[in-house]
């Protein structure tokens, strides 16, 4: 209704900033966010739970490594249609996270290059382990305390 005002008023897109553009082109109604959010989280871990089977292959680790970075990176993305893109890499990049992030994007990177350019399998594998704890890490932190104790769990067990 709002583009529908601003056409018929004389106000032209290209008068409108970029912002407003973008906010415009991506307001999605509540239920459309959430089943955008399911059918995305779904998929990704389809395509983790895909890329493990995929392991036992000869030759696997590639698709393995593939499809698990994938995985987790629509599992990732799945939460850009709860609160919007811009609000997530906002909160991805908050000093609370900063470290997890940085940490889980180049276990993505790391994890492609070993498997299809450096072609060592065991240190795909390592980065695809590293990839679940900075995924579980970063996911932590959006649940108040629970870095704290899992903390606290890990270091009664070592002692």
């Amino acid at each position: 209704m709002e583009k529908l005002r601003r056409v018929l008023s004389g106000q032209d897109d290209e008068e409108q900033g970029l912002t407003a553009q973008v906010l415009d082109a991506s307001s999605l109604s509540f239920n459309t966010r959430l089943k955008w959010f399911v059918i995305c989280f779904v998929c990704g871990i389809f395509f983790s739970i895909l890329g493990t089977g995929l392991l036992w292959l000869p030759g696997g680790i590639k698709l393995f490594a593939v499809f698990y970075t994938f995985g987790n990176l629509a599992a990732l993305a799945s939460t850009c249609f709860l609160m919007g893109p811009v609000k997530q890499l906002k909160k991805m990049f908050e000093t609370t996270r900063l470290l997890a992030t940085i940490i889980m994007l180049l276990c993505f990177v790391f994890t492609l290059c070993a498997a299809l350019w450096w072609h060592k399998k065991g240190l795909a594998l390592l980065f695809c382990i590293l990839q679940f704890l900075s995924m579980t890490w970063y996911s932590l932190s959006y649940i108040p305390y629970a870095r704290d104790a899992v903390i606290k769990c890990c270091s009664s067990l070592l002692s």
